[in-house]
């Protein structure tokens, strides 16, 4: 007897559920930033750490596209680190985070340096680097479906950092602003790209693994800035000590 697949409503249907339960919007440390909770160290830690894996993206999508042998797939694929590193000096994702950094009090060439970055979270983003490089491409480009959830994530933030932290303006919230332009062109293949090709149980099985483990890669990094910052407040040797890096 041959077992069908279920639909393609039916697997976005189990793609977005991920995503409803498992996003790091749910996370305290989120929950406490957007709100206006957290202290000026506080959010520079979250500055320093994110700038790890902003950084690790573009080299991600180079693994990814190393192994695409589809020329269409490879320039679709490649605005994606166009975005974050930019076109030349000083434009993209990751300049502009490193505004961002500079808005919170912190020394750019200091954050760029990655000092400091927790050692879970170099473990989390460089477990997703290699996932990307070494899984076969379906699972690879699933795992990039929190973009899906992005938008929402994005949304909050701007809004609640514009009202409750100084140091947001048009400048510093300027890498968030870009994603919500940019995100979409992404969802919308990546999403189109993932249902065509996931024609079997296993391969929506294979994509759905995918998808969570994304999402425990973002949510292990708000862990361990949970932990080291905020309660109990361990930081783990060779973490960022509040004082350093500072303009």
């Amino acid at each position: 007897m041959t077992i069908h697949a279920p639909s393609r409503e039916t697997f976005e249907a189990r793609l977005r559920q991920i995503g409803d339960a498992r996003y790091h919007d749910k996370h305290p440390f989120h929950q406490l930033l957007h709100s206006g909770g957290c202290t000026p160290d506080q959010v520079r830690a979250w500055v320093i750490n994110r700038y790890y894996y902003q950084t690790r993206i573009p080299m991600k999508d180079a693994a990814f596209m190393s192994r695409v042998t589809d020329p269409n797939l490879r320039r679709i694929w490649r605005s994606r680190i166009e975005d974050h590193d930019g076109t030349e000096p000083g434009t993209g994702g990751i300049a502009r985070w490193l505004k961002l950094a500079e808005g919170v009090g912190l020394d750019p060439d200091y954050v760029a340096s990655e000092v400091g970055i927790l050692p879970a979270t170099r473990f989390a983003v460089d477990a997703y680097v290699r996932f990307v490089r070494d899984e076969p491409l379906l699972p690879a480009v699933a795992s990039s479906l929190t973009e899906l959830f992005a938008p929402k994530i994005h949304s909050e933030r701007i809004a609640g950092l514009f009202e409750h932290y100084d140091f947001a303006n048009a400048e510093t919230m300027s890498y968030f602003q870009n994603r919500l332009k940019e995100a979409p062109k992404d969802v919308a293949f990546g999403l189109k790209w993932v249902l065509d090709h996931a024609v079997t149980q296993a391969d929506q099985d294979a994509a759905a693994r995918a998808l969570t483990f994304k999402t425990e890669v973002l949510w292990a990094q708000l862990d361990a800035l949970y932990s080291a910052y905020v309660e109990p407040g361990r930081i783990p040797p060779g973490g960022w000590q509040p004082g350093e890096g500072l303009l």
